[in-house]
Formats: structure tokens, C-alpha cells, sequence
């Protein structure tokens, strides 16, 4: 028979080169480097079948036998497995028909079924309006005017970097997967006009010093809705601002400018502590004259009342008995004027009746009073 040929003839079927069969064909027409017949080549491999299999010959149930491990190698393609920080979306025919949870899983095998899986817990970084080699980190940055530079509310210019922090949402993997080709592309336009959006309006001297933290909640929440209305899958994290600053050409104005600032709220805080020790004290004093004043009136007052009332009592008196009332003022009045001065009483009784008149030295008498008071 052709195959148990061992004699070792020439031509490229010859024992130097052997087929998956056995020894190669000897090709038709003697060796004369014709092709070989395809006819020869099926009769000698469906002879090479019978020698391997059982029986000696393949019949139906071979092929089928055959043909089902085919199948279920066929079948047994589509068993795949899903990492911890990925999730499976399994398609058939093209179209998507559900998610799978890490672990081994099974969908159709290809070209019925195919599987995409995509990272849902990685958390992913992009950052705007600067560039780094280590990620989120400040070292070795390199600045993107074109990204940084927004125009404020009060039509100023200002230099923000900052960072986003995404991933994707695992319950919608899907729409991450099908709805968007550039993801990381998509966020950042997203982010860079939500900045821009939310710069715009507000001054800079609120942006350089107290709502920084504002701005980064409002952009955050501002870039979830832009990015849900686009059904991108996409979960925004964390966005943080990095350096807020005025242009490089300014800064130095800007800083002169804050320092003046600082100086007034310096001075503001200084007058203000001033003037909370200052006036409770004026206060206290004023309340005090305040309550001086009305004591000195309420004295004034009950003089007044008392006085009234006495002259209304020496009224009564004086309607009673009129010539005893003024007799006792006459020497009431007489006692106060008389009371505090210096007195000279004559006695005309001891005089004999001689109408001898007396000689008082009344300058010694005025004077002596006058020296006593100077020692």
C-alpha cells in the first residue's frame, strides 16, 4: 500500500518529512514533483481513521460521537470568571442581556455570546488644569492654562487645579460600558465646565479665601447631574481643588492686596475688642449718673413735698390764730438771720435814766471777728 511505502523515495513526501497521518503521500505520476491528488489524500486519511479507531472502522455513531464532544467543548467556552473588583455584562447576539457578580459564571459561548467586564471598584483620578506623572500628588506637576484659567463673577481671572476622584457605578456598569466611548474624556469636559459654571458665580475674593469648600460640593454635585442626564454609569467621588491662585502675571498685586486686607481685619478686630471693653463701661457709668440723677430728684422732690406741706400746716395755723402765727415766724425768721452773727445787746434799764449814752467801739468790735477768722 502507499503509506507502508518505506523505501524512502524522493519528493517532498519522502521519509524526511512526515504529516499529522504518518508518512506524507508520494504525490501521483511517479515522483515527478506533480501536486498530489486530493482523491488519494481523503482515501489515505480515512484509512489512517480506521487503523486509530476502535473497530477498525468509523461509522454513524463515531461521527456523532464525534460530533457532541465538539459541542460541549464547544459549550464548555462559555464558562468565564469575574475578579472581586470587576462585574460581567454578558451580551447575546450583540445585545445586552444582564449583569454577573464576581465568581465563575456562564453565558453563550462565542460568536453567540460575548462578555465585557470593566473595574466598578477602582477609583479613578483626573485632573484638570495641571498634569502629574504620580497621580494626585503635587511634586513634578506640570500647569494647563488652557484648563486653569476661569473667568469669576466680578470678571477677574483666576488659576484653579484641581482633581477628580470617579469610578463607575456598579449599578450602571452597563450604561458605562455602552453609552459613552471616552469615559475619561467625558469627565473631564464635564468637569471643566462645571468648574467654569460654578466660578462664574461667585467674586474672586470669595474664591481665594472662604468658599472653597462650596465650590468643590456644588461642582460635585453639578458634574452627577450633567453625567446621569448622559446615562454614563459614572459615580463622581471627590472633586479637589489643588491650588487656587490669581495669574501668575498679578500674583504679586494680588498678594499686596491681601495683606492690606489682613491689616484692616487686623485693625476692625482690634477697634472691635476696644470696643467691647469701652462701652459696657460707658454704659455702667451713664447707668450710674442715671440712677444719681433720679436719686437727687427723688430727694428734691420730697424737700420739695415737705416744704409744701409744712407751709400748708403753718397756713392752717396762721388762719386760726393770725397775730400768734406771725409773732412766732417774726421770731423764727429772727432766730435763722440772727442765729449766725455777731451780736451787741444794750440794757436801757441799767441806764438810771440819766440819758447818758453809751459809747460802743464798734470798728474793735467788727474788727475782732475779722482777725479770728484769718488765724
Amino acid at each position: 500500500m502507499p503509506w507502508s511505502n518505506q523505501s524512502g523515495g524522493g519528493g517532498p513526501w519522502g521519509p524526511r518529512k512526515q504529516g499529522p497521518w504518518g508518512t506524507g503521500p508520494q504525490g501521483g505520476g511517479g515522483g515527478n514533483g506533480s501536486p498530489p491528488d486530493l482523491e488519494e489524500l481523503l482515501r489515505r486519511s480515512q484509512d489512517k481513521l480506521r487503523q486509530v479507531m476502535p473497530g477498525g472502522g468509523m461509522g454513524g455513531r463515531g461521527v456523532a460521537a464525534i460530533a457532541l464532544g465538539a459541542v460541549l467543548l464547544w459549550l464548555a467556552t462559555g464558562f468565564y470568571t469575574v475578579r472581586q473588583e470587576e462585574i460581567g455584562l454578558n451580551l447575546v447576539f450583540g445585545k445586552y442581556v444582564g449583569a454577573t457578580q464576581p465568581g465563575l459564571n456562564y453565558n453563550y459561548p462565542a460568536p453567540i455570546g460575548r462578555v465585557e467586564k470593566r473595574p466598578v471598584t477602582t477609583v479613578n483620578t483626573t485632573e484638570v488644569g495641571y498634569r502629574s506623572a504620580e497621580g494626585n500628588r503635587r511634586s513634578g506637576f506640570r500647569d494647563v492654562l488652557e484648563e486653569s484659567l476661569m473667568l469669576t463673577g466680578d470678571e477677574n481671572i483666576v488659576d484653579i487645579d484641581y482633581a477628580v476622584q470617579w469610578q463607575i457605578n456598579p449599578a450602571r456598569a452597563a450604561d458605562y460600558a455602552f453609552n459613552i466611548q471616552a469615559p475619561e474624556a467625558s469627565v473631564k469636559a464635564v468637569a471643566e465646565a462645571s468648574m467654569r459654571e460654578v466660578v462664574g458665580r461667585r467674586n474672586i475674593q470669595q474664591i481665594l479665601t472662604t468658599d472653597r469648600g462650596a465650590i468643590e460640593t456644588e461642582v460635585r454635585q453639578l458634574m452627577q447631574d450633567v453625567l446621569n442626564t448622559y446615562k454614563s454609569g459614572v459615580e463622581v467621588r471627590l472633586v479637589q481643588l489643588q491650588k487656587v491662585d490669581p495669574p501668575q502675571q498679578v500674583i504679586d498685586a494680588f498678594r499686596d492686596v491681601q495683606a492690606a486686607r489682613q491689616d484692616q481685619d487686623r485693625a476692625r478686630n482690634e477697634a472691635e475688642t476696644y470696643a467691647s471693653k469701652v462701652v459696657p463701661e460707658a454704659r455702667g457709668e451713664a447707668a450710674r449718673i442715671v440712677q444719681e440723677a433720679e436719686a437727687y430728684r427723688e430727694r428734691i422732690i420730697a424737700e420739695a413735698n415737705g416744704q409744701a406741706s409744712r407751709f400748708k400746716q403753718v397756713y392752717e395755723e396762721y388762719r386760726k390764730a393770725p397775730d400768734v402765727t406771725r409773732e412766732r415766724m417774726y421770731l423764727e425768721t429772727m432766730e435763722r438771720v440772727f442765729g449766725g452773727t455777731d451780736k451787741i445787746i444794750l440794757d436801757n434799764k441799767n441806764g438810771n435814766g440819766q440819758g447818758v449814752v453809751p459809747y460802743l467801739p464798734l470798728n474793735e468790735l467788727q474788727r475782732r471777728p475779722t482777725q479770728g477768722a484769718q488765724k
